[in-house]
């Protein structure tokens, strides 16, 4: 139910747009082409069962974890629309 100048649904379609976008966003953070052999980080050798499984993998598992630990996606859009949210 919404409430304020916002229609009914309102809510519901915001939510929806913002997996949507989240899902797009994952979706080109998938590496394409073809896999390399070695990392291109610490040039260790990436096995095969890895470059079958996501082609187009240029990064072994330990240097991926470490730059997945440093990857940050902010939205920079409010999407709730209280009150409180838009003081902070």
């Amino acid at each position: 139910m919404a409430g304020g100048w916002a229609r009914d649904g309102a809510e519901q379609e915001q939510i929806e747009s913002t997996l949507e976008e989240g899902v797009e966003w994952a979706r080109r953070q998938l590496p394409q082409g073809e896999s390399r052999h070695f990392c291109e980080e610490c040039d260790e050798p990436i096995p095969e069962p890895r470059r079958k499984a996501l082609p187009g993998v240029k990064l072994c598992v330990t240097c991926q974890a470490e730059q997945d630990k440093h990857a940050t996606r902010a939205s920079g859009y409010n999407r709730r629309g209280s009150k409180d949210s838009q003081l902070r």
